[in-house]
């Protein structure tokens, strides 16, 4: 959902935007995914959360996209339960300073949840005056789960992330707009992710059941000994509605037989491939520009780029490692690649904490990174985000 500048948003029609919150003030991040919501509350002025919940029921997704109600009925009472704990363990009881935010005020929130670009227009509708009126929220981002991957892995530098697990997707930017690549699920990419990778580890135990070339007898004993025997795997595989995460069950048993089985290797070899194309199509490789100002971290970031690896697909460790960072190495000459530094949750925390303090870098989105107050008051426009490849 879009409207133009200074249009009335359902947060409200259009007022001044609030001013930078003190270090003592309060924000929210949430994570919300396929294992349920994750609530983190936090200060400006300081690194980390304060406390974090976990809401175990994933949030409902229907006809109309994500549900709000469903996902404000877990998050309030979560939220609600932070402050009261924050308030309890305060040190003094005095009243918040000039600072901090009066007792159980918020002054950003950011909620990263998956399905946002494509599924969350009531959440984009319906939240912002929710949220005003239960937590006296001043200031909200709503975020793609890949932004807040991004902002976890890389914070508010300019780079690349590979967001790999059962599924695979690369997001980039250099401040100005986004860029993606992948992501587009099993059966139409995901290329090098976790289904990818065991879908190719059966079709090779499946060739060696057959006696066709390309058969791996080394993966074809993992099959048995994961699913049984193996021309019994497709009544076991094709009715079930969790398909991608059963495929990539069997990720790892591609990586354990890789030492010792030139088809397992070959198989994460192209998996390798895959996920180094994915990010030097979105990885912004010019240096960054002296507007941007120093990274995170006080340092300034090198020609090659910055590539953050994150999610459970790189625990595989080097089996997938040593032939991923060749692939970079030969496409995206120069670059950095780093393990993330946060999870998506730490990512919302930060675009929380960013936003609160008038300090947000990460460019704005109608359904990726979306603002509503900025929205209405037209002090920023949204950009566009970008799926085709790009080298810079």
């Amino acid at each position: 959902m879009t409207h133009p500048p200074g249009s009335p948003t359902a947060a409200g029609p259009a007022t001044a935007a609030p001013s930078p919150a003190g270090p003592g003030a309060y924000v929210i991040g949430v994570d919300s995914g396929g294992s349920g919501l994750r609530v983190a509350l936090g200060r400006v002025g300081l690194p980390g959360p304060l406390a974090t919940t976990v809401c175990a029921e994933p949030v409902r997704t229907g006809p109309g996209g994500i549900d709000a109600g469903h996902l404000l009925a877990q998050l309030l009472p979560a939220a609600r339960e932070l402050l009261e704990r924050a308030a309890e363990s305060s040190a003094d009881g005095a009243p918040a300073g000039e600072d901090e935010a009066p007792a159980g005020e918020v002054a950003a929130l950011a909620i990263g949840a998956a399905g946002m670009a494509t599924l969350g227009e009531r959440l984009r509708a319906e939240l912002p005056g929710a949220l005003a009126d239960a937590l006296g929220v001043r200031r909200l981002a709503l975020a793609a789960d890949a932004v807040t991957a991004y902002a976890g892995a890389v914070g508010q530098r300019p780079g690349a992330v590979v967001a790999g697990g059962t599924g695979m997707i690369a997001l980039g930017t250099d401040l100005a707009e986004w860029h993606r690549a992948d992501g587009w699920g099993h059966l139409l990419g995901d290329s090098g992710g976790g289904a990818w990778i065991g879908r190719a580890g059966l079709d090779a135990a499946m060739r060696a059941h057959d006696g066709r070339r390309g058969g791996s007898p080394a993966l074809l004993d993992r099959l048995r000994a994961v699913f049984g025997p193996a021309d019994e795997l497709p009544g076991l595989l094709y009715p079930r509605s969790d398909r991608p995460a059963v495929l990539a069950s069997f990720a790892p048993e591609v990586a354990a037989c890789a030492g010792a089985d030139p088809v397992a290797a070959g198989i994460l070899r192209a998996a390798a491939g895959h996920i180094a194309e994915a990010a030097a199509a979105v990885c912004p490789t010019a240096a960054r520009p002296a507007a941007a100002g120093p990274d995170d971290d006080g340092g300034e970031l090198g020609e090659g780029g910055e590539v953050a690896l994150t999610g459970g697909l790189f625990r595989m460790g080097e089996p997938l490692l040593a032939p991923l960072r060749e692939e970079l190495a030969h496409l995206l000459p120069g670059a950095r690649v780093t393990s993330a530094e946060g999870d998506p949750l730490t990512g919302a925390l930060r675009i929380a904490r960013a936003l609160a303090a008038g300090d947000l870098r990460l460019p704005r989105h109608p359904t990726m990174l979306f603002v509503p107050l900025e929205h209405a008051t037209g002090q920023r426009g949204g950009t566009a985000a970008r799926d085709e490849p790009r080298s810079g």
